[in-house]
This record gives structure tokens, sequence and C-alpha cells, in this order.
């Protein structure tokens, strides 16, 4: 299993300078590392290190949720108002419509598969824009407009969203009738998720302050370890309360370091927002390398290139999405056009529950995963690559206070 991190870090790595060096993000170096030393390659990956990909990605997605939420203004997140509301579900809901009206005329499935297909394809990947929307906040880009604050917002919750949507429509593909409690799951899990985190955050944020008022001083290190700590028992509270209530685990954390945010003086919460960076160094790798690895290029190549033209569609559909979401906004042409390109990227909710379907015996499971597959190939690096070459064309930078 060491051996398999080694070949994760050593590789995956040296695949991100040569894509950096030639001008593509580190990212596509990444998954293309993975693909390669993955088992449906090379398959230089211990098992045990693929049994626990799935926790391991998800921890490298809370090490960037934590390092969002600490970089994330509520302030500014409000002046954006319905606009980030709405593009936490509008685009999905657009794309989910296509795949669910386009796949029985290119594919010949019935229409409940189709929406299976778009409830898989339809959420955003956050592991793609966040640190992203991150970094444009940090450097101020956009940020006048509060424009990376409300896609981050967005992209957040908009797998909430799609994962219910998911849930839902699968089980009608096996016979199953749609519930209304399950859709009334929604602003439950997110306003759950919510009010958890930020009471964890304040309450964290006391302690230290506590701490620190008896001169009992905190080291940064011990802080980020709590963090996480609580960020996983956050986590687990998803599950534990699975049956009773929906529960967003992945939003409480992300409001859990808004509450940190919000109740640590300045100080703290930068150093704190430094200490998640550095992290990420490692987790970033660990992630898209994990994720490359989960990618069988077989079905890719059986899906052919019908699969390229729907997901060009439904992208197109998308984008339609994102243009009324923020319609009637003082967001301009530029600035919406950005907003299109960061709803671009598929990765990791992709690689999560692409196999799903077929798993769960659906006629059209392998069909879904060969699209997931092909969806994931295309739109991370071109989300990536897009946001990355127009950010500083499409954005303006907020004036810094000398």
């Amino acid at each position: 299993m060491l051996t398999s991190l080694a070949f994760v870090f050593l590789i995956g790595l040296a695949a991100a300078a040569l894509c950096q060096a030639a001008g593509l993000p580190r990212i596509v170096g990444m998954l293309l590392a993975g693909i390669l030393i993955g088992p449906y390659a090379l398959n230089w990956l211990d098992p045990k290190i693929l049994s626990v990909s799935p926790d391991l990605r998800q921890l490298a997605l809370v090490i960037i949720l934590i390092k969002a939420g600490l970089s994330l203004n509520l302030g500014d997140l409000k002046k954006v108002g319905r606009p980030a509301l709405l593009m936490t579900c509008l685009p999905a809901t657009f794309e989910i419509l296509s795949y669910t009206l386009l796949a029985p005329a290119i594919f010949g499935v019935n229409w409940i598969e189709g929406a299976v297909m778009g409830a898989v394809l339809g959420a955003v990947s956050p592991a793609v824009v966040v640190p992203r929307m991150v970094n444009l906040i940090e450097t101020g880009w956009g940020t006048e407009k509060s424009i990376p604050q409300m896609i981050l917002a967005g992209a957040s919750m908009d797998d909430i969203y799609v994962i219910v949507l998911f849930s839902t429509f699968s089980s009608m593909a096996q016979g199953g009738r749609p519930k209304i409690s399950d859709f009334a799951g929604i602003p439950v899990s997110i306003l759950l998720g919510i009010a958890f985190g930020l009471t964890a955050g304040r309450l964290m944020a006391r302690f230290f302050e506590a701490r620190f008022a008896r001169q009992a001083h905190i080291r940064n290190s011990i802080k980020v370890i709590s963090i996480l700590g609580t960020a996983f028992l956050l986590l687990a509270v998803e599950g534990w309360m699975k049956e009773q209530v929906p529960f967003s685990g992945i939003l409480a954390v992300t409001a859990m370091a808004c509450g940190l945010r919000l109740k640590c003086p300045a100080p703290v919460s930068a150093r704190l927002s430094q200490k998640f960076g550095k992290l990420w160094l490692a987790a970033e790798v660990v992630l898209f390398v994990l994720v490359g690895a989960a990618v069988d290029i077989r079905y890719t190549l059986e899906a052919g290139g019908k699969a390229v033209i729907i997901i060009f569609a439904a992208l197109a559909v998308r984008a339609l999405g994102v243009l009324l979401a923020t319609a009637g906004t003082v967001l301009n042409r530029k600035e919406r056009l950005f907003c299109i390109i960061a709803y671009l990227p598929k990765a990791t909710v992709q690689a999560a529950i692409g196999s799903v379907p077929l798993a769960m015996g659906l006629p059209c499971g392998k069909l879904v995963l060969s699209v997931a597959v092909a969806a994931i190939l295309i739109t991370a690096p071109l989300g990536a690559l897009g946001m990355d070459r127009t950010y500083q064309k499409l954005l303006k930078k907020a004036p810094t206070d000398e």
C-alpha cells in the first residue's frame, strides 16, 4: 500500500508538472496518471488502496471545503441572494431534463433511464471548481460582485440536489415510485447541514478563544487536527441520521469553516486557511489520481461518438440554466460567460456514483457508466482549462487597499 501511495504522489506530481509546462491544468496530468497506473491499465495500485479510495477522496474533498469555508465571507454571499440559490438547482435541472429527453432518441433507452443518466451527469465537480474559486477570492478576481462566492456556494449545494434526484430516479428505474418526502428532504438537508456546521464552527472558535484567554495557547497544528476531526464527525452524522432525517455532511463541513471564520479573529482564520492550503497540495494529488484510477477507459471507447454528442448537447442546455439563474443581476455578459465555464467540469460525483446503476442491475447501467467516464475525461480538463485561461479576461479584479 505504501508503494501505491508512492506511485500516486510521484507519478501524479510528475504528470501534473508536465501538463503545467505544456500550458494545461495540473488536474489533467493527475487524472491521466491515475488512469495509467489504475486497475484498467498498468494495474500498479494495491487493491487495498483501491478499497479505501472513496474514503481518501472524501478526505481530500473535506480539506478543500474547509479551506473554502475559511475563505468565504458570508456577508458577500448575502449580497448575491437569489442567483446563489438558483445556481444550486437550475443548471442541474436543465441538464437532467436534456438527458431525459435526448437519451431515448440517441441511445434508445426509456425516459426513466435517461433521467438516471442525467442525475449521474448533472452534478458539477466541487473538487475542480472549489479550489479555483478559493484562489479567485484570495486574489480578488470577481469579488466586487461576489461571483466566486456565488459559484462556490452553488457548486457545494448542487451535489446534494442531484444526488437526491439520483436516488429517486434509480428507485423508479427499479420499479419504485417517487416519494414527495425525497424532494422535501433537499431543503431539510441543506438547512440542517448549515445549522449543524455553523454551530460546530462557533463552538470550536469559542473553545480556541477560551483556551487562549487562560493562556493555554493551542498551536495551529492542533487546531487543524481538531477541525479535521470535527469535519469527519459531521460526515459521520450524515450516515447516522440517514434513516431519520436528511442531512448534508459536506455542506456542514463548509458551514463549520464559515462559522470559524465568523468567530475567530482575522489573523487566526487566515493562518488556518494557509495551513489547509498547504494540506491541499498533497490532498489534491490523492484526489485526482484516485479519481483517474476509478475511470475504466474501456467504457469510454464503447460509448463512442454518441456519448460526446449528448454530453455537449446537455452542457449547452445547462448553460441556458446558468444564464437564467443569473438573469436580472448586475453581472455583465463576460461574467455570466465565466459562470457557464465554471459550471462545466464533472469528476468527483460521477466517479462516485457512475457505477451504481450497473451495480444495481439496471439495463442502462453500462451505458450510464460509459457516458459518465467520457464526461469526466472531457469536461474536467475543459472546465479547469476554461477557468484558468479566462478569469483574467472575463472578470474584474477588485482594487486593493493601499
